[in-house]
């Protein structure tokens, strides 16, 4: 089974010159360095203590900041090395001003190119996030003695058949993990039956956040004087369009309403607008610094690393990719900035989460652009009782420190 996934591997690099350049043209790709993906590198490697985390996208990096704060921390680590798959998670990275920390693209998951990344950058500690499971990279890891750590693990039903049926195959690569720590039940039972040796239900890692007065961002709360506002964030391809909808009721009832769309992949900026101009509605980007006015309808963030200044600002946010077949994106920041949070019924990637915030009751499923509509105006002044913001610290910081415990066993 190696040998048909090499050979698949193959034809990935033969057509990859294609599929980058793609990626280049529509902003998905870093032109300065698509090489990294290759395993080439403008600078040796000197390090001897490099601790590897690799998440996929910005989901996975913004969940092992605390992680990466904590290796900054330690005097023994001299250099951590992030990789991720998209370019969105660099840009959100590089927000942060780190030391040792510094970020490569992950190469392709061929025996030869591992290999390569491996030798270059040797790894005291490989930690990769969520579902991020890569056959070549953990066999050759494996062989190498390096542990391998599987970090806030998350398998959906759907992953977890494709890799039953392959029974062999998964048990090759998963017993090869050193420790898995999975953020729900159901992902410990994939895991387990798919052949990991060693686990530890920490929960859900994304619960972290850390305290922070909420200090408002002057500018933007000026910009939005006067204004009512709401949010929409993490959003996709047709939610956006559900949501100027929505506005478009809402602004009959509702003087001087202002909806902050803040979608999940900012290259989709043009297609969104043009979407919305065609319902008659009036846009403003995030980047353009453009005055709002009274006919300002729809407040479009097209940068990386501001979502949570939006949050400070708003009382209530819908979460994306749950109207859609997605399952649904981590609601997890706005509730810790007081926000009710709204979703569709799509929430398979974050059932315990969103179970915990309806029993807090900080949190409703909508269907429908009038069901929606209800609801914004039912809770677009909501005010979060600090009781409930402590509980949901509290969960994140045990949840942390469960983690860290384990993760030292290998430093």
């Amino acid at each position: 089974m190696y040998f048909i996934y090499e050979v698949l591997g193959l034809v990935v690099i033969a057509f990859s010159p294609f599929i980058i350049l793609y990626r280049i043209i529509r902003g998905k790709e870093d032109p300065k360095r698509f090489l990294e993906k290759y395993c080439f590198y403008s600078k040796k490697n000197k390090s001897k203590l490099t601790i590897w985390i690799h998440g996929a996208s910005v989901g996975e990096i913004l969940s092992a900041i605390p992680i990466i704060k904590y290796f900054e921390k330690n005097k023994k680590i001299k250099k951590i090395l992030i990789t991720s798959l998209t370019r969105s998670s660099s840009l959100i990275l590089s927000k942060y001003n780190f030391k040792k920390t510094i970020h490569k693209y992950f190469p392709i998951d061929t025996n030869y190119f591992t290999n390569k990344f491996i030798n270059f950058w040797n790894p005291k500690l490989a930690i990769f996030i969520e579902s991020e499971v890569w056959p070549n990279m953990f066999k050759n890891l494996y062989f190498k003695k390096i542990p391998i750590l599987l970090l806030n693990a998350r398998l959906t039903k759907k992953s977890f058949y494709r890799w039953k049926n392959f029974p062999n195959f998964s048990k090759l690569i998963f017993s090869k993990i050193s420790l898995a720590m999975p953020q729900n039940i159901e992902t410990f039972n994939f895991l387990k039956i798919l052949g990991v040796k060693k686990l530890k239900l920490n929960g859900n890692l994304k619960y972290y956040g850390e305290k922070q007065n909420k200090k408002q961002n002057k500018n933007l709360k000026n910009k939005f004087k006067n204004k009512k506002i709401w949010c929409a964030a993490s959003t996709h391809q047709d939610e956006e369009l559900f949501i100027g909808k929505v506005h478009s009721r809402l602004k009959i009832k509702e003087k001087n309403l202002l909806t902050i769309i803040i979608p999940r992949h900012i290259n989709r900026v043009e297609n969104i607008i043009n979407e919305l101009n065609k319902i008659g509605l009036n846009t403003v980007i995030h980047s353009s610094n453009k005055k709002i006015s009274a006919e300002t309808d729809i407040y479009l963030v097209d940068t990386y690393g501001e979502t949570s200044n939006f949050f400070e600002l708003s009382n209530l946010t819908f979460l994306g990719g749950s109207l859609i077949p997605h399952g649904g994106q981590n609601p997890l920041e706005p509730a810790r900035k007081g926000n009710y949070i709204l979703h569709g019924p799509n929430i398979d990637n974050f059932l315990e989460v969103y179970s915990i915030l309806k029993n807090l009751r900080i949190s409703s499923k909508i269907k429908s652009v009038p069901q929606m509509e209800k609801m914004v105006i039912n809770k677009i002044n909501f005010k979060q009782p600090i009781l409930i913001n402590k509980k949901l610290f509290s969960i994140g910081e045990k949840v942390l420190k469960k983690n860290l415990n384990e993760i030292k066993k290998y430093i």
